[in-house]
C-alpha cells in the first residue's frame, strides 16, 4: 500500500532487528528458548534537517544511520544469544570489527575489480567497455562472496532469520494479523532488501563511472570512493521505486536482486518467525 510507512530490518545472531518510523527493536532467541526484546526510539538526524531527507541526498545518510543501528543490534544479539559467556562484546570491539570489514570490502569490491581489468586498456580505449567489464567483475565477485558464505552453518541460520524478517514484513504489508501461521505462507524474498540494494549499487556504479572515462588506476580509485555517496543515493531511490511501483519495467529491474536473495535467505522455522514477529510488534510507533 503506498500510504503505508516503510518497515524494514535485518537479521542478527539468533534474531531479527526491525525498524519503524519512530523506533527500532531487536528480538533474540536466547539459549534457554526465551525471546529477549530490546527497543529504542530512533535518534536520527533526518527528523530535524529537511535537506537531508531530499531525494538522492537521503540515501547516503539513511545508509549511515542504518549501519549504526545495525552494528548496535548485532552487538546486542551477540551478547544475548550466548548465555554463560564470561565477557560481553564491547561496542569498541564491534566497531573495530565493522571498520575492518569495511576496509576489506573496499579492497575486494572496489580496488580489486578496477585493478584486475586494467590490462584490457591495452586492447581497447573505450571507457564504456572498460567500465562495463569492471562492473561485471564486481558483480561476479559479489555473487561468489554471497555463495561462499551461504555454505557456512552459522551464516545459514542468520540467513534463515533474514527470510523470517521478509516473511513477517510481507504479512504486515498484506494487512494480515501477525501470526506464525499467516507469515509462513509468504515469500522469503522482498524487493526492499539489502541484497537488492547491493546489486543496484553495483549496477548503477557502471553507469556513473563511465562518465569519468578511464584515467590511471589511482584516479579511478579516487573517483570510485568519492562518488560512493552519489551511487548509494541513486540505488536507495531505485530501491524505493521498486517497492512502490507495480510497473513491469520496474519488476524487471528488481528481478536480479530478488534472484540473489536465493543466496542470502533461507526458509525459516516457526521459532524464527515468532522472533521476527516480536521484533516488528515492538518497532511499531
Amino acid at each position: 500500500m503506498p500510504s503505508q510507512p516503510f518497515y524494514g530490518g535485518q537479521a542478527v545472531i539468533e534474531g531479527v532487528m526491525m525498524r519503524g518510523t519512530k523506533r527500532w527493536a531487536v528480538a533474540v532467541r536466547k539459549a534457554n528458548g526465551e525471546i529477549f526484546v530490546h527497543e529504542e526510539p530512533l535518534k536520527n538526524i533526518f527528523t530535524s534537517k529537511k535537506v537531508l531527507r531530499l531525494p538522492f541526498i537521503r540515501g547516503s545518510f539513511a545508509l549511515i544511520d542504518s549501519l549504526i543501528i545495525g552494528v548496535r543490534s548485532l552487538m546486542i544479539s551477540a551478547n544475548e544469544s550466548e548465555e554463560g559467556e564470561e565477557e560481553e562484546i564491547s561496542s569498541w570491539a564491534m566497531a573495530l570489527t565493522m571498520v575492518i570489514a569495511f576496509v576489506l570490502a573496499m579492497l575486494v569490491f572496489v580496488m580489486l575489480p578496477t585493478w584486475a581489468v586494467n590490462f584490457l586498456s591495452a586492447f581497447t580505449t573505450s571507457a564504456i567497455a572498460l567500465n562495463f567489464v569492471e562492473g561485471g567483475t564486481r558483480i561476479v565477485l559479489l555473487i561468489l562472496y554471497m555463495a561462499a558464505i551461504s555454505k557456512m552453518e552459522d551464516i545459514e541460520r542468520v540467513f534463515a532469520y533474514h527470510g523470517a524478517e521478509h516473511k513477517v514484513i510481507r504479512t504486515w504489508e498484506a494487512g494480515e494479523e501477525l501470526t506464525v501461521e499467516n507469515a509462513r505462507k509468504y515469500s522469503r524474498f522482498h524487493p526492499r532488501c539489502g541484497t537488492s540494494f547491493l546489486f543496484q549499487v553495483a549496477l548503477i556504479s557502471i553507469i556513473i563511472y563511465a562518465f569519468f572515462g578511464w584515467p590511471d588506476f589511482w584516479q579511478r580509485l579516487a573517483v570510485r570512493i568519492l562518488t560512493l555517496p552519489l551511487v548509494a543515493g541513486l540505488a536507495y531511490e531505485a530501491l524505493r521505486m521498486t517497492a512502490r511501483s507495480n510497473a513491469k519495467i520496474v519488476s524487471w529491474f528488481a528481478a536480479p536482486g530478488l534472484a540473489l536473495q536465493k543466496l542470502t535467505t533461507r526458509e525459516p522455522d516457526d521459532d524464527m518467525l515468532e522472533v521476527a514477529i516480536k521484533a516488528l510488534e515492538n518497532a511499531f510507533d
